[in-house]
């Protein structure tokens, strides 16, 4: 039955940095330290971007076979 289990999410760090016009937010999974990098424009919602943070971490760890979820 633990094979049916669906994995525990990993916990997600971010950073993010303005620098003019654009902000870079870093998503980095705390199990496996993998991190992804993505930028916008610093209007953008915040939550917009880390959404898109979180959803480029997840395809990677997904090409690496350590997808949370």
């Amino acid at each position: 039955m633990a094979d049916d289990a669906a994995p525990a999410p990993h916990d997600v760090y971010f950073e993010i940095t303005l620098a003019g016009a654009t902000a870079k937010v870093v998503a980095i999974d705390g199990a496996s330290g993998v991190e992804v990098a993505v930028l916008g424009p610093v209007r953008a919602a915040r939550r917009e971007l880390k959404q898109l943070a979180v959803a480029k971490l997840r395809a990677r760890l997904a090409r690496q076979g350590d997808d949370p979820g």
